[in-house]
Parts: structure tokens; sequence; C-alpha cells
């Protein structure tokens, strides 16, 4: 059973690293699948990030003023963090 839940969630997180590409510009994060927009998020509205299970990356976290953010896929931690640290440093 538990195997099976873990396979589960193991192909989840490979859709979501196909499918999905995450590119930061100057004001926003934004998110596509394929060539479609998905999501914007604007920097200036963001209150915290947290990369979780850096030795298996599988969950970026980020609080907005509104909402907060649970993004799992696959990623390389220290590149998603020298995004982050250039265009959303934490206070």
């Amino acid at each position: 059973m538990l195997g099976s839940i873990v396979g589960l969630f193991g192909l989840f997180l490979l859709f979501q690293t196909v499918t999905l590409r995450l590119q930061f510009s100057v004001t926003d994060l934004d998110i596509y699948r394929g060539e479609k927009l998905l999501r914007r998020f604007p920097y200036q509205e963001w209150q915290n990030w947290q990369i979780f299970w850096s030795g298996v990356p599988i969950l970026f976290y980020f609080r907005e003023i509104k909402s907060i953010h649970f993004l799992p896929i696959l990623f390389d931690p220290k590149t998603l963090k020298t995004c982050l640290e250039e265009r959303c440093p934490r206070t």
C-alpha cells in the first residue's frame, strides 16, 4: 500500500517536472505549461519562501500577501535558491 502511494506521488512529481517551467523575470515568477502562461506571481507581493527537503528537492513553498503556494516539482535546489535570492531576497 505504502509503495503504491509513493509510486503515485513519484509519477505526479515526474509529470509536474516534465510539464511545468518556472521563468524568473525581473518582477515576477511565471509558471508555464508548454507555451501557456498558467500564473504570474509578482515578487512585490511575496512575504516568504522556503525550499523543503533540499536533499530530495520536491517541494517549493512561497507565501504571498493573500495566499500560500506549495509547488510540488523536482528541481535543482541550488539554482532555484540562487534565482530566488537574486530576485526576492529574504528579509
